[in-house]
């Protein structure tokens, strides 16, 4: 199956500073994917090379096989929703939908109005007087009304109070599973990830870390504790994450695989948090080919 999103060496500078660099990705079509990240890690720059927005400065992407360009057939694959939510604070939300509809050829006007009414939202409020959950909401639904292949969202939750979140997500969830697209989701609430996305990126100081399904991700990954002796009887080419020693206790997160590991470690399942936060902790570390051990 073609990638949905495909890239070789993809970088984008500003100035003398790169804030992404050596990108290689094949994002599956049809999952829903995580991407992870601190703070000026990357993540917005990616979805804004591919939401066609920003050029790359190197490197090559491909959306669904073809390269990104203006051409409108191009872009009306790609929806595209910022943190801020950009609205026209002066438009009602049926002059939004108006607008929508005159702008996307393949815009879904009927869809739009039923889920905007089933969502309980103001036609004729504008949209600077909406709360920041009610306009997350009209925003998604402008994305998804579009009718994309491809759904990035930059953020999305990180400025809603708890129930907000839930009931965009709601949205998203169920507006996946009606017409199967693929979602890129750029988050820092990694627990809104758990039971939503299928697909892990995680980027750390602009280049990726990880990248790969995430049931896949868990059932490979582990936690070892054992005496800090036992670190030297680690197998010389298990890909460690991390590792720290506590007194005479080491703590080790590894990608096992099909390594065999001595008796004296005990093995423990992580969690996506647990995962993912070791891997944000050591910029160094990738479970990408060229595994690090703690030689």
């Amino acid at each position: 199956m073609t990638p949905a999103i495909e890239s070789r060496d993809l970088g984008r500078r500003y100035r003398r500073t790169w804030a992404l660099r050596g990108c290689t990705l094949a994002l599956p079509e049809g999952r829903v994917i995580a991407l992870v990240g601190p703070n000026g890690a990357g993540k917005s720059t990616l979805l804004n090379l591919a939401a066609g927005l920003l050029q790359p400065s190197e490197g090559t992407l491909r959306i669904f096989g073809e390269p990104l360009d203006d051409r409108p057939a191009a872009l009306a694959r790609i929806s595209y929703m910022a943190q801020e939510t950009a609205l026209y604070p002066t438009f009602t939300v049926a002059e939004l939908l108006t607008f929508g509809r005159r702008l996307n050829p393949g815009w879904d006007d009927r869809w739009a109005r039923e889920r905007l009414s089933r969502l309980r939202l103001p036609s004729d409020v504008p949209a600077g007087r909406l709360s920041g959950g009610q306009r997350a909401q009209v925003a998604l639904v402008l994305a998804l009304a579009k009718r994309p292949r491809l759904l990035l969202l930059d953020e999305p939750l990180a400025s809603l109070d708890p129930v907000a979140r839930h009931d965009v997500m709601a949205l998203l969830m169920e507006s996946v599973a009606e017409a199967g697209m693929t979602v890129v989701l750029s988050s820092h609430i990694i627990s809104d990830l758990v039971d939503t996305c299928d697909w892990l990126v995680t980027i750390n100081q602009g280049r990726v870390q990880v990248s790969g399904d995430i049931d896949e991700l868990l059932a490979t990954h582990r936690l070892l504790t054992g005496p800090r002796e036992a670190l030297d009887s680690l197998p010389p080419r298990l890909p460690v994450v991390a590792h720290t020693v506590n007194g005479r206790q080491a703590s080790v997160l590894a990608r096992i695989g099909a390594h065999r590991l001595a008796p004296v470690w005990t093995v423990n399942e992580v969690s996506l948090d647990e995962l993912v936060l070791c891997y944000l902790r050591q910029p160094a570390s990738s479970a990408l080919p060229g595994p690090t051990s703690v030689r």
